[in-house]
């Protein structure tokens, strides 16, 4: 019979490491709340971040809803045959930027949509309906170029650019939209893309018809 007092004793399995884990764990915390506490938050970059981090740590993919968003609303602008003159999506630091041209969706001088374009407009708020983006905030500005309005319904640009902008919030808010996550805002003339008249004061229809537009700012909550 073995004698197993002389059997090689094995050494218990240290854990040691797992407190150098937890350390560097809880310092990764501490840095990324430093930076966030000290910058201000780009909705698009962050949620790349995550999905990043998703795919090389988690071994995954990651369908982030921006993104998923941004392709519904693409491909309704594309099944309406609408180009990008008429209708353009982008993103900037707080989430993506649908731009309406004046001229396309609003009779001239008017804040009645055009007929012919509501079904784009309904497609788009359907997309912006679905449950997966509840949790985003829509924002409408309306802009006009720098042309002088005075009509009885609309004394100014101000009350042209805040009815075109309550307008689309209109028809959101009845194809389905909860009103809380909707903001209309009228800019007139002050925020022109493009500049609305030469060095010499003349007016530039072509930059006129690019500052008359609608953006649609759709962003995290």
């Amino acid at each position: 019979m073995a004698d197993h007092r002389f059997e090689p004793h094995k050494p218990e399995e240290r854990e040691d490491w797992l407190l150098s884990y937890a350390d560097m764990i809880t310092l990764l915390l501490a840095f990324f709340v430093l930076l966030l506490s000290m910058s201000k938050i780009d909705a698009v970059k962050y949620e790349k971040v995550q999905g990043g981090l998703a795919k090389e740590v988690g071994g995954h993919d990651v369908v982030q809803p921006i993104d998923q968003l941004k392709s519904e609303v693409n491909a309704a602008v594309r099944g309406l045959k609408l180009n990008e003159d008429q209708v353009s999506l982008g993103t900037d630091d707080r989430g993506l930027v649908l731009e309406l041209d004046g001229g396309t969706f609003f009779e001239p001088g008017s804040a009645q949509l055009a007929p012919q374009y509501l079904p784009a407009l309904i497609a788009m708020a359907r997309s912006l309906n679905s449950q997966r983006y509840s949790g985003f905030q829509i924002e409408v500005d309306g802009h006009t170029d720098d042309t002088n309005v005075s009509t009885p319904v609309y004394p100014s640009n101000w009350e042209l650019s805040a009815s075109r902008a309550t307008m689309v919030v209109r028809l959101f808010i009845q194809t389905g939209i909860a009103p809380d996550r909707l903001e209309a805002v009228g800019f007139a003339d002050t925020r022109p893309k493009v500049a609305n008249r030469d060095a010499s004061g003349h007016p530039l229809p072509a930059n006129e018809a690019i500052n008359r537009r609608v953006t649609i700012h759709i962003f995290p909550r």
